[in-house]
C-alpha cells in the first residue's frame, strides 16, 4: 500500500506532510506507518516507516528529525541532521535538506512556515504543551531565525477532536486558571465531565500570538482508526500499546 499524505495548501510548494498510519510495515495494534521509536514495536520495522517518510519527502532517513517529546514548552533550533534526539516538542530551522517531524496520537501536529524569511517549524502540542507555550514557543524561535508572524502560516494537522475528547473537571481548572475565557473551549458532557476542543484552543492560541494565518485540517484521530492512530482509542480497548503517527516539513 502507498503512503497516504495529507497536505496543505497554506503550506506549499515546501515538501511537508501530515502522514496516516497507511502504507507502513508495522502488524498488529501498530498496523501501518507506525513511526514512534518509543513504541514497543520492532526497532527494525519503525526504521523501515521512517525510511519511507524521509524518502517521499526527497530526503534519507538521516535528514529526518524528530525530538523526545516530553509535552513541553521546549523548542530547539536545528542547524544539522543528528542521530540524537534532543528532549524538546518543537523545533525550527532555515537550512535547506533536514526536515522537521513530529509524532503524535491524539495531540496536535502543529507545521510552520514563513515563505519569505525561509524559515519553518514543527511543534508536538498535547494540551499541556498548548497551555504552557509550546506554540508561542516555536513563533519566538523561528522570529530568531529571521521570521515574521505576520508572514508565518501555521496548520494543525489530525488530532483528536472535542466530540471524541471527555475530561473531568480538574481539567478545567488549569485552562481557567490561565485565563476564564477559556470555558469556551469547553462543552457540557455526562455528569461532571466536559468535552474539550483541542484544536479549537491550538487555533485560538496561534491567532493570539499573531500568526497570519492559522487552520486545522479538521481530521479526527480518535474517530477515524483506518487511518490514524489513537492513544486514547488505544485505552479505552486495553490495548497494550500504539503506533504514532508522523507529520514533517522540509525547506
Amino acid at each position: 500500500m502507498t503512503l497516504e499524505i495529507l497536505t496543505s495548501d497554506l503550506l506549499a510548494p515546501l515538501r511537508h506532510g501530515f502522514f496516516t498510519r497507511r502504507g507502513g510495515a508495522s502488524s498488529g495494534v501498530f498496523t501501518g506507518l507506525n513511526c514512534g521509536p518509543g513504541s514497543s514495536d520492532q526497532a527494525d520495522v519503525v526504521t523501515i516507516n521512517r525510511t519511507r517518510v524521509a524518502e517521499a519527502l526527497g530526503l534519507p532517513l538521516t535528514g529526518l528529525m524528530s525530538v523526545d517529546q516530553r509535552h513541553t514548552a521546549t523548542v530547539v533550533t536545528v542547524t544539522e541532521p543528528t542521530e540524537t534526539r534532543p528532549v524538546a516538542d518543537g523545533m525550527v530551522t532555515n537550512h535547506p535538506g533536514i526536515a522537521l517531524g513530529v509524532l503524535t496520537a491524539d495531540c496536535q501536529p502543529v507545521l510552520f512556515a514563513d515563505h519569505q524569511a525561509g524559515v519553518i517549524g514543527a511543534a508536538h502540542a498535547g494540551w499541556r504543551g498548548a497551555l504552557d507555550g509550546v506554540l508561542e514557543a516555536t513563533l519566538d524561535a523561528m522570529e530568531t531565525l529571521g521570521a515574521t508572524r505576520e508572514d508565518t502560516v501555521a496548520v494543525i494537522g489530525p488530532c483528536i477532536s472535542q466530540s471524541a475528547y471527555e475530561v473531568g473537571p480538574e481539567f478545567l481548572d488549569d485552562f481557567m486558571a490561565e485565563d476564564p475565557a477559556n470555558a469556551r473551549f469547553f462543552a457540557n458532557g455526562e455528569g461532571d465531565r466536559m468535552m474539550f476542543d483541542l484544536p479549537g484552543f491550538g487555533l485560538h492560541k496561534l491567532r493570539e500570538a499573531g500568526v497570519g494565518t492559522a487552520e486545522w485540517s479538521r481530521h479526527c484521530t480518535y474517530a477515524d482508526e483506518a487511518r490514524f492512530y489513537s492513544y486514547r482509542r488505544s485505552c479505552h480497548r486495553k490495548e497494550a500499546d500504539y503506533g504514532r503517527l508522523i507529520s514533517a516539513i522540509r525547506l
